[in-house]
């Protein structure tokens, strides 16, 4: 699956956020439930925390290094996202090197590297999905 992008992206895999939120990705939909559909949204792999400008993307970045993710690394001196990836709309890279997405323009979407795209995922899905 893919998600649909907006203007600014924060991108997190799933498997991150059931790493260091205490129940695990389904539990921080239930605690943010209203908010899918809206700024949030989520494939089978990765979930999106959307945004117009850059100060709700820097304050979201924060808030999930708090909760023990990291945000970069280094690879060869070359300052790369780690455990999350900034986005920004009709871009085709990621604000910084990212080794795990991909970014399709022409669908303006995001997938996990090396995985089918297959369907992509937006507002009206997840607004039907957690039935908002």
């Amino acid at each position: 699956m893919a998600i649909i992008l907006e203007p600014i992206n924060l991108i997190i895999p799933l498997k991150n956020i059931n790493y260091c939120y205490p129940g695990g990705f389904n539990l921080f939909s239930e605690h943010n439930r209203s908010k899918f559909g809206d700024s949030f949204c989520h494939d089978a792999l990765l979930f999106r925390g959307g945004a117009v400008d850059l100060d709700d993307i820097e304050t979201l970045v924060l808030y999930w290094q708090e909760m023990g993710l990291v945000p970069y690394a280094e690879t060869d001196g070359i300052r790369c996202w780690k455990d999350m990836c900034v986005v920004r709309y009709f871009e085709a890279e990621p604000t910084l090197p990212c080794e795990w997405i991909e970014i399709d323009l022409q669908n303006n979407c995001v997938s996990m590297k090396g995985k089918p795209k297959g369907r992509i995922i937006g507002r009206k899905e997840m607004k039907l999905y957690y039935d908002l």
